[in-house]
Formats: C-alpha cells, sequence, structure tokens
C-alpha cells in the first residue's frame, strides 16, 4: 500500500510519437507518468499539448481528465462536439473516436483504466 503525492514525483517527461495522428499543424505532445499500477491496468499523470489537431481514439482503455491549463474543441465520432477549459473535468468511455482542436496550449491531468479485464459497461 502507498500514498502518492503527484507534487513528490519527478518523472521525466515522454514526447509522444503521434506523426499518424496530426491532422493539422504540429502540435508537440509531452505526458508525465505519476503512477502505473494494477499489472498496468491504472496509470495516472500529466500530459499536455501545443497547438494543433489530431486524433485520439480510446483502444481499450477509459480515461478520465481534468483540464489544468489552456482548452481545446474535442469533436466526437458521433458528431458532437465539446470545448474545454481549465477546470473542465470529462471521461471518455473505450471505443470513443476523438479529434481534438487546440488553439494554442492545453495541459490535463489524467486517468486511464485498461478495460481489458473490467465487466462491460456501457454508461
Amino acid at each position: 500500500m502507498s500514498f502518492i503525492k503527484f507534487k513528490d514525483q519527478n518523472p521525466i517527461a515522454v514526447e509522444k510519437d503521434i506523426k499518424d495522428d496530426i491532422l493539422d499543424g504540429d502540435p508537440k505532445q509531452f505526458s508525465w507518468l505519476m503512477y502505473n499500477g494494477h499489472q498496468e491496468s491504472i496509470r495516472s499523470g500529466i500530459w499536455d499539448s501545443t497547438a494543433g489537431k489530431f486524433t485520439a481514439v480510446m483502444d481499450g482503455i477509459v480515461e478520465f481528465c481534468h483540464i489544468l491549463e489552456g482548452g481545446a474543441t474535442i469533436k466526437t465520432g458521433d458528431g458532437n462536439s465539446y470545448d474545454v477549459q481549465a477546470g473542465d473535468a470529462f471521461v471518455m468511455n473505450a471505443g470513443l473516436e476523438t479529434e481534438w482542436t487546440v488553439d494554442d496550449y492545453i495541459k490535463k491531468h489524467f486517468v486511464i483504466i485498461s478495460v481489458e479485464n473490467l465487466p462491460a459497461n456501457d454508461g
């Protein structure tokens, strides 16, 4: 058992390879993994991105996000569009296809759960 305070962590920034996901611009994305547990089925940390347009698919994962800085417009595969900004929190379910437009910068706290070993749930 442990207690992990993010402020006390000092992870290395890892640049995400998104060249196949970029639709417009030259966004750069980094993540700082603060927690990786339960046989790597739960991960949490900080992620950011510079301006650009890119896709992301929740392939086998559910992701909780809390926007810390900046904002984005997120279009989903069902045709809906959501503006998110600092202070907003949301969940993206497994299988969701998204298109993110970041005008300037966005930074978020994330919690990702692998759904591989979880019971099916549509909600």
